[in-house]
């Protein structure tokens, strides 16, 4: 995965050019990429539409896996282990900060909220018992992106407030 993404890295930096940021009204972009969380490691795809010069509204989709161990009654103890698998579905709206504090235009630096739900699975393999933990939230984001040329760019965002709390590394392509 990390060659993945120095690879990813490097053909970007290669095609460094002037860009414009945020994405323009009526225009939209894909963001593609790997989170960081404590349950698993999410992979997710999104989008946003620009709906003013400043603000856009987009959707999110992320998945992630994870698997847990544990060993309980001294040295002839027992294993226990439960796999997850987790879906998120979001919307968000973003206030783009360039204009406001005079950033150049290959950056772009935003801050905004988001609603979500998240579909949680959980399957014991004790017993092979299963369960579904489902529910929405509400959160806020900040996060940048610099972009190489018209149309590829690297976005980080970190988040809080909510289940899709976490941060996100990944990649811009504007539409």
């Amino acid at each position: 995965m990390r060659k993945i993404l120095f690879s990813t890295f490097f053909v970007l930096l290669a095609c460094a050019s002037f860009a414009q940021a945020p994405v323009a009204k009526g225009k939209a972009q894909i963001n593609l990429g790997v989170g960081f969380s404590n349950w698993g490691v999410p992979v997710y795809g999104g989008f946003d539409v620009g709906v003013h010069p400043d603000i856009t509204l987009g959707g999110e989709v992320s998945y992630r896996k994870y698997k847990e161990y544990w060993k309980w009654g001294g040295k002839k103890g027992y294993y226990y282990s439960g796999d997850a698998s987790i879906w998120g579905f979001s919307f968000n709206g973003n206030y783009h900060l360039n204009k406001i504090l005079n950033i150049p235009k290959e950056w772009n630096l935003y801050a905004g909220l988001n609603v979500g739900y998240v579909s949680w699975s959980y399957r014991d393999g004790l017993n092979n018992g299963y369960s579904n933990n489902s529910g929405l939230g509400l959160g806020a984001q900040i996060g940048g992106r610099y972009f190489f040329s018209e149309k590829f760019g690297l976005n980080l965002e970190a988040g809080g407030g909510n289940k899709f709390s976490s941060g996100k590394f990944g990649v811009t392509i504007k539409l």
